[in-house]
């Protein structure tokens, strides 16, 4: 049984997006794994949900979202500056992982002034890593 009903990957990287996708397949993590290559199309997916019905919007928003953070036209950090407008409800459900291949100690520092976030992980996604989580 899987641990949460879906969650959201968001790398403007394809590869790097299938091989995460299969990571989270292979751990059982999650039953539905929505995948966007751009930050802009990822926050437009979580404002048109917030739009539907309170039972489907439970239903639908992803438990986990994991993040890149150098991405064309809009990265992650301005992901998270659109993501914190969105409603309390959805920033209350949606726990953002930032998955990066960024060793720059200010990223570390930048992502945790964000509530939304929980984690920082290096990529790409292990077993381990996904076993280990907590959030």
């Amino acid at each position: 049984m899987s641990k949460y009903n879906s969650v959201m990957l968001i790398d403007d990287n394809e590869i790097d997006n299938l091989i995460n996708q299969k990571m989270v397949e292979a751990a059982g993590l999650s039953k539905y794994i929505y995948t966007h290559t751009g930050a802009k199309s990822a926050i437009e997916f979580l404002k048109n949900i917030e739009q539907l019905d309170d039972n489907i919007v439970s239903n639908v928003l992803p438990d986990i979202i994991f993040l890149d953070i150098d991405m064309p036209l809009m990265d992650g950090f301005q992901f998270l500056e659109e993501f914190n407008k969105l409603k309390d409800s959805t920033k209350e459900k949606c726990k953002i992982v930032m998955l990066t291949s960024s060793i720059n100690p200010q990223d570390v520092s930048k992502s945790k002034k964000y509530d939304a976030v929980k984690k920082y992980l290096n990529k790409p996604l292990s077993q381990e890593s996904l076993t280990d989580l907590s959030l």
